[in-house]
């Protein structure tokens, strides 16, 4: 389903996306609505599932999560169910911030934080390689971050 956005919805968009805490009255100034329309255009945008939701960025190291890691993860199957399972199983991993199937060489790609690299071995150890179903498990530890930008480039649109 492909849903239409004029230049006021994508300028919403931008503007929420830059800063979700805005209250509708300074998001309405900044798109040159009133209140009670831009209300009304984010509802709708909401509904349609283009906004799926509102949250807010935490700095994991400040909360004592120092390891940041990238796991690539082969199945032994990718049957349908197998998949579902395992995917099942990466919902209740709270260690699994991120996860995307993939095409290639690998079948899923995890982003994972933990206190430490003792606790993100035990996570790899009682968890994930002695889950049903997986073959491989190769670990990237995260040095530093570059960039975090979450969202879409709205700069190309």
């Amino acid at each position: 389903m492909t849903i239409r956005l004029d230049p006021i919805d994508w300028r919403i968009l931008r503007e929420l996306q830059s800063d979700g805490r805005m209250t509708n009255v300074a998001l309405a100034e900044r798109v040159g609505l009133s209140p009670p329309p831009c209300l009304r255009r984010v509802r709708a945008l909401e509904e349609a599932g283009i906004i799926s939701g509102y949250t807010v960025l935490l700095d994991e190291k400040m909360l004592g999560f120092s390891v940041t890691a990238f796991v690539l993860v082969g199945l032994h199957s990718q049957s349908e169910a197998d998949l579902r399972a395992f995917e099942n199983r990466i919902l209740s991993w709270p260690f699994v911030r991120e996860a995307h199937m993939l095409s290639g060489e690998s079948d899923y790609a995890l982003q994972c934080v933990a206190p430490d690299l003792n606790g993100f071995h035990e996570f790899l150890l009682r968890e994930l390689t002695s889950a049903p179903n997986v073959a491989s498990v190769k670990t990237h530890l995260a040095i530093k971050r570059a960039k975090r930008e979450p969202g879409v480039p709205m700069a190309a649109k």
